[in-house]
């Protein structure tokens, strides 16, 4: 047998969604893989059973549906105060996954090098491998997760072809101040990088913290590449709407590699979607504050219980610090606790590049009574995982 593609040797499949594996197998409460279990706005389900008896069963336009991207558009020139041009500056793929990775085809060159800040969303590092790039990590550093401006200097002049940037950021719930965006948008000018932006939690943000668009930065519109999608705003992760959003050459190479990745995103979904986009302001106030109750209860359940954990600015991610346990495998500690405690959580080890094996990551996109049913297991959590000495 011929041999395989050494592309995909450094990297795993998925730990998150391996957990989700997991947590059925246990019946365990999964707050490992980040999807919500309560019904999307009725507006879109609504639409969606009345598309199914229309004709839009078949592919649409390669970079999105008319109707789609005029109504993104539309949103997105609400929310970034800029007027987006729907017939040349957005291409609609099958959820942000793929947005991200065509947006790091059309940028990079094999043995460029693009800048990953950790703790970071594990689909980046596997990205920038399989379009034959280099990574370079940036540490977070906990409990604020800041960066170091000389670490992140030191980075770029490594010459870089683009940085990744996730905000607000998966795992750790970081939201990146306008500040902190000028002294990355400084040093994306000074040594001429793009700058490629996963925003799928945008309209999750706790107060006082507030999202920034990077692209809406003096002179960034050009650099940067803003990836995002519809399955947090409108929980449906399962719908696999994502699109990119930048200036036209950008998109005009963009379009190309979407097209010969997958063709197209589904058509029907994408005609009932329509109905979420023109959604007025009042439903992602109500979500922002939805949200942030879930988040209050959730850490309000885990102070309860003596749990030390971080508290997110933004998404709906938090980390919990599990060192008093003593196991040296993070990804053992979640087998275990799936399969004694009765709750699923993702090691934290997959999002960093540092040695960290003392973090888990929870979600908290749940149901209110989803979320009491965790928080009741986890009051098991020190007796049924007891510490544990180990040895290296």
């Amino acid at each position: 047998m011929p041999q395989l593609s050494e592309r995909t040797k450094p990297f795993t499949d998925s730990i998150i969604r391996r957990m989700t594996r997991i947590a059925l197998q246990y019946d365990a409460v999964n707050l490992s893989q980040g999807f919500p279990d309560f019904q999307p706005p009725e507006a879109l389900l609504t639409r969606l059973s009345q598309v199914c008896s229309e004709d839009f069963h078949q592919y649409a336009l390669t970079w999105g549906s008319k109707n789609f991207r005029h109504a993104l558009a539309d949103k997105q020139s609400r929310f970034m105060g800029r007027n987006i041009d729907p017939e040349q500056e957005i291409v609609v793929t099958c959820g942000s996954t793929e947005a991200m990775m065509a947006a790091m085809m059309t940028v990079t060159n094999p043995g460029d090098k693009v800048i990953i800040f950790s703790p970071f969303y594990e689909n980046y590092g596997a990205d920038t491998i399989l379009s034959g790039a280099e990574p370079i990590y940036v540490p977070l550093h906990p409990p604020t997760f800041h960066f170091n401006v000389d670490e992140l200097e030191a980075a770029f002049r490594q010459r870089p072809k683009a940085l990744i940037l996730c905000n607000p950021s998966n795992p750790c719930g970081k939201v990146f101040t306008r500040q902190e965006f000028t002294i990355i948008a400084d040093m994306a000018e000074k040594y001429d990088v793009f700058v490629i932006t996963d925003e799928v939690y945008e309209h999750i943000v706790y107060t006082p913290n507030q999202h920034t668009y990077f692209a809406t930065l003096p002179g960034m519109w050009e650099r940067t590449i803003s990836c995002s999608s519809l399955s947090k705003t409108y929980a449906i992760t399962g719908w696999r709407l994502g699109y990119i959003i930048a200036a036209a050459p950008v998109i005009e190479a963009a379009r190309k590699v979407h097209d010969f990745l997958t063709v197209g995103a589904p058509a029907p979904l994408q005609e009932a979607a329509v109905a979420g986009l023109r959604l007025p302001n009042s439903y992602y106030d109500a979500l922002r504050q939805t949200y942030q109750q879930k988040r209050e209860l959730f850490l309000s359940g885990l102070d309860d219980l003596q749990i030390p954990h971080t508290t997110p600015e933004g998404a709906y991610y938090v980390m919990l610090d599990i060192g008093e346990f003593g196991f040296q495998d993070d990804l053992e500690f979640c087998q275990v606790m799936a399969r004694d405690v009765g709750v699923a959580a993702v090691p934290g080890s997959s999002f960093f590049r540092e040695d960290i094996h003392h973090l888990v990551r929870l979600h908290f996109a749940k149901k209110d009574e989803t979320l009491y049913a965790a928080l009741n297991r986890l009051e098991n959590l020190r007796k049924n995982i007891p510490y544990r000495k180990e040895t290296v």
